[in-house]
């Protein structure tokens, strides 16, 4: 991205010649899949839109597209300089391409053409300190930044995606007419109208940060979507037939969601490069059982940890992609290791119906997780983000959109201060009325020899959230035996230490002693 002065010159010249008229309304740099489909998705919504790419041929790939889909203003550029020279003051430039160093050397590109008031917006899966650190040097040149998660992969972002921006207000007031015209749009929570799947959820790094819990909540719901197809296949017997049937069968109940419905479809796909000598192969079975990630369920599950939330369904998600990926050891390890000979003999009838009720009660549990998360850095943090807003962003366009997350929006907005979503009246009452069926299900796998490490999980968060008292006295009595790190007492006020043997002694003064507690 190095340009020489004359070059420069000449676009400005360019720009001075063009009419307001002329002048793009929005640029973006990246042309990878979701960047073409997001340019596009903009332009049909009206608005003129500049492209640039580092490789010119997706350049003219957008361009010819644009023209083939009803021939949208959209107009291709070949140096960052050209785009920023075409676009309407205060401009507006979205970045989509690879997290990282990637981003940091486009803006540095892109820096050098704009002025005071122009905006850049990182569409990107991005860990949101780099954000705040990309927001604090292009302060310095009075640029705004934006740091916006995107969902809703190459169809969302063509057709309507939820759009999750963390900046300033001002900044925000610069793109929002754009932006809510581009999102996913769903009926509003009160049934007049319909609402965008995007807003404002606060300062610098918020946007990104419900992007990223976003995405542990789809490692979860994706991890206990997989446990009940291994309940269905393994345990049943189903066939991939009666699987889909049944996954579309609940994609019109409670369970309705995009990863409930494209489960149908993706089981029910055939095999088209199966062998003459296979009959009725699916796409399904011949797929290597070893899931990839890329980094976000991991720092959704460290910041739980930084926030001191509770998060068991998210983090066993992530270790179950982390097993998976280990494929040649467990290959060994079957040959090794034993367990049930036998499967339960139980109504099949009866196991799914147990298992939609299991199924849509660890879903509450992932996502209260989720909220929790987002809470705790929204308060530490200052940035008021409104999880009611949340929900709503991913009720439409999203990964994640599930008709749950009406009742989830519904209950931020009775109760923005709600501890947890599992006390909410609502879903208090859903999950009292289904644990029994949720507890016969993870029985029958634990005595199956089937692993449901999401399922249980969400199931031991909530029977622990649940009860008055846990035998957390006994674990803290230990902490005072070996290390003097005191306690409280449930009879009267104070911290206190125990001398619990002879060899304990005097330990001074006792509320220095939980200096460092998280």
């Amino acid at each position: 991205f190095f340009f020489c002065q004359t070059e420069r010159k000449r676009h400005a010249t360019t720009t001075s010649s063009m009419s307001t008229d002329e002048l793009n309304d929005i640029g973006l740099y990246g042309l990878a899949v979701m960047g073409q489909n997001f340019a596009l998705n903009m332009a049909s919504k009206g608005f003129r839109v500049g492209v640039s790419n580092r490789s010119e041929a997706k350049i003219g790939i957008t361009e010819a597209r644009a023209k083939s889909e009803g021939d949208l203003p959209l107009r291709g550029y070949r140096t960052p300089a050209a785009l920023c020279a075409s676009l309407k003051s205060p401009r507006v430039v979205v970045i989509l391409v690879q997290a990282g160093a990637a981003v940091d050397a486009t803006i540095a590109a892109f820096a050098e053409h704009l002025e005071e008031g122009d905006v850049v917006v990182d569409g990107g899966n991005e860990w949101f300190p780099n954000q705040l650190r990309r927001h604090a040097e292009l302060a310095e040149k009075k640029i705004r930044f934006v740091g916006m998660g995107i969902s809703g992969g190459e169809e969302g972002a063509r057709n309507g995606p939820s759009l999750m921006p963390g900046c300033d207000l001002e900044a925000w007031e610069v793109i929002r007419p754009i932006m809510e015209a581009c999102a996913a749009k769903v009926p509003s929570a009160d049934g007049e109208g319909t609402d965008s799947c995007t807003g404002y959820l606060g300062p610098i790094g918020a946007g990104n940060y419900v992007k990223m819990v976003h995405n542990g909540i789809e490692y979860g719901d994706m991890q206990l979507i997989a446990e009940a197809y291994d309940i269905m296949k393994n345990i049943i017997g189903m066939t991939n037939p009666d699987m889909a049937k049944t996954f579309a069968d609940w994609n019109k109940t409670d369970l309705d969601s995009y990863l409930i419905e494209i489960t149908s479809k993706i089981l029910s796909k055939k095999d088209e490069l199966a062998k003459d000598t296979e009959v009725n192969a699916y796409v399904i079975d011949k797929i290597l059982d070893k899931t990839g990630s890329k980094g976000t369920g991991r720092w959704t599950v460290q910041e739980a940890a930084e926030c001191s939330v509770a998060a068991p369904t998210i983090a066993a998600s992530l270790d179950a992609r982390y097993i998976s990926s280990r494929k040649d050891e467990r290959l060994l390890a079957s040959k090794i290791l034993s367990g049930p000979a036998e499967i339960p003999s139980v109504s099949h009838d009866q196991i799914l119906e147990d298992l939609a009720a299991a199924l849509y009660c660890a879903k509450i549990c992932s996502y209260a997780q989720g909220m929790g998360i987002i809470r705790a850095a929204s308060d530490a943090r200052g940035w008021k983000v409104d999880l009611s807003r949340c929900a709503l962003l991913w009720r439409g366009g999203c990964i994640i959109r599930a008709r749950l997350l009406g009742k989830i929006e519904r209950a931020y907005v009775a109760e923005p201060e709600l501890a947890n979503l599992l006390v909410f009246s609502e879903f208090a009452e859903d999950l009292n009325a289904r644990h029994r069926a949720w507890r016969r299900i993870v029985t029958l796998c634990i005595a199956s020899g089937l692993a449901v490490p999401a399922m249980a999980s969400a199931l031991g968060y909530y029977d622990s959230y649940r009860r008055a008292a846990l035998p957390a006295n006994l674990t803290q009595a230990q902490r005072d035996f070996f290390g003097g790190h005191t306690y409280e007492r449930v009879d009267r006020e104070g911290p206190f230490h125990c001398h619990w043997t002879d060899a304990h002694k005097e330990i001074g003064d006792l509320s220095g002693r939980t200096a460092g507690e998280i």
